[in-house]
């Protein structure tokens, strides 16, 4: 392998150049008209651009991407996260062209992209999935009949689906007539496949993931489980790893089902197999990522293994450098996602230039980005900006660097979620470690209250300045000798009592 062709952009391609770099390997960038000048273009050793602005028309478009592989002498293409990750007709057409897919074979792919196909294939793997059908259900009535022997709630889910789009909780017969109808609708327009079948609903479950390995030599191991459950509507915002909900026992268990649900498709490079865990600690086999997650730097972090590293290794034939055997995180890892959404306008996506961006530095901190000063944010692509990680010996330090990397990060000319994730910081609920996937639906009222303006912090800050003087006039004259130090002034104050100090 001499030179891979990253049929990505923004943060993920630049974190697969680097890694390509590092191992001695020539990375080509693929860009549409609107990533002329993004980070990850700059960083290639070549680059092609692919075609207008519109995902459908540049980064989807498998004819383009292989074109550019031609014209550049790719011998390998890695296909990121997102757009054609999880495309096996993508990874087969690549191997067509005589390319190395960095990834999974395409009949991994095709097997845990269906789910039903997957709950069938895990099911007789011994992987432990939730109470529910193995079929898509042909119509209404058949979801009704299916709610009655499992029990309500339940969940009705798109069989080629992802990302929460074509989901629909049902606790009554009514509602799973008109879930169904909607759920099915939904699936049709995001996946072009109207097929849906049912779960039991596990109430307040934990998001937990296994990130899992496996080389052409017979190697198949996990590097533990990262904790996913700070969502909103199915999308991740925080992760962190190792789980506060998982201890050796429970993480050897769930370890060992990543690596059966992996072996049972024939697995190879990298993966992640998603579980629900209930409060009573048992585990469900939710679905299985057939790429590499967004959330991969924090197992890097805790287990000290570069996970793209190995996926090009494992392409390229060789034998992972991780034991094959279990190993033990070390210390704690947490990461946000910094989007240019406003948090307090309910995650509405933000356009614009950054005019300037100060990104945060020192001891356990790691920035993965794909913007910089000068880029354009447009609404052709996902709203993530960077992800923000940090390392600690232990939760509570990783907590305390994440606060300390918040208020250095500075991201100005677009709003992004910077203030929402200081918030959770603090948030009780998140600092026990004690929450599910419900958590930013229980104190989202409190975190995503909207922050004072400029004016209201003047006028908070007149009051208590005139609040001050009034209760200077009122004390007793100090005697001469009093060692009593200077009173707080009004400014400390008010930022006390508003958690700044």
């Amino acid at each position: 392998m001499n030179r891979v062709l990253v049929a990505n952009r923004g943060e993920i391609a630049l974190r697969i150049i680097r890694a390509c770099h590092e191992e001695g390997v020539e990375a080509v960038a693929v860009y549409s008209e609107a990533d002329r000048l993004s980070p990850h273009v700059k960083a290639a050793d070549a680059a092609v651009e692919i075609g207008p602005a519109p995902a459908s028309e540049s980064y989807l478009s498998v004819e383009r991407l292989l074109e550019a592989a031609r014209r550049t002498g790719a011998d390998a293409v890695h296909p990121g996260y997102g757009f054609l990750a999880e495309q096996a007709h993508f990874a087969e057409a690549a191997q067509r062209a005589g390319l190395a897919f960095i990834g999974p074979p395409a009949s991994a792919i095709r097997a845990m992209g269906e789910k039903t196909e997957a709950r069938r294939r895990m099911a007789k793997a011994g992987v432990p999935i939730v109470p529910g059908t193995t079929e898509p259900l042909p119509d209404v009535e058949a979801a009704l009949r299916a709610a009655d022997e499992i029990g309500f709630p339940v969940l009705l889910k798109a069989a080629a689906g992802g990302g929460g789009k074509g989901m629909r909780v049902a606790a009554t017969a009514g509602e799973v007539r008109k879930g169904f109808v909607q759920a099915a609708s939904e699936a049709r327009s995001a996946f072009g496949d109207e097929a849906i079948y049912l779960e039991k609903l596990v109430e307040r479950p934990r998001h937990v993931e296994i990130q899992v390995l496996a080389d052409r030599f017979g190697n198949t191991i996990h590097l533990g489980e990262r904790e996913c459950s700070v969502q909103r509507r199915h999308q991740k915002l925080i992760e962190e790893s190792p789980s506060t909900a998982v201890d050796l026992d429970l993480r050897l268990r769930m370890g060992e089902a990543a690596v059966k649900a992996a072996q049972a498709v024939g697995y190879l490079s990298a993966g992640t197999v998603e579980f629900l865990l209930d409060p009573a600690g048992k585990f469900y086999f939710l679905e299985m990522n057939t790429r590499l997650q967004v959330e991969h730097p924090i197992t890097e972090m805790v287990y000290g293994v570069d996970i793209v590293r190995e996926q090009l290794r494992i392409a390229a034939g060789e034998p992972m450098t991780c034991p094959n055997r279990p190993m033990r995180p070390r210390g704690h890892a947490i990461e946000c996602r910094i989007t240019a959404e406003d948090p307090f306008a309910n995650f509405l996506p933000a356009t614009g230039r950054i005019d300037y961006l100060h990104t945060p530095s020192g001891p356990g901190v790691r920035w993965d980005a794909g913007v910089e000063t000068g880029s354009e944010i447009q609404l052709y692509y996902d709203s993530l900006l960077g992800k923000l990680i940090t390392w600690g010996e232990t939760r509570e330090r990783a907590i305390r660097r994440m606060r300390r990397a918040l208020d250095e990060l500075v991201v100005v000319g677009v709003p992004t979620s910077q203030p929402f994730h200081r918030r959770v910081m603090d948030e009780a609920g998140f600092l026990s470690g004690a929450y599910d996937i419900g958590y930013l639906e229980r104190v989202g009222g409190e975190l995503l209250s909207p922050e004072p303006s400029e004016e209201e912090l003047q006028q908070i800050a007149v009051a208590a300045a005139l609040a001050e003087d009034e209760a200077r006039s009122a004390m007793v004259p100090l005697v001469e000798n009093d060692k009593a130090g200077p009173s707080e002034s009004p400014w400390l104050r008010v930022a006390r009592l508003r958690g700044l100090r």
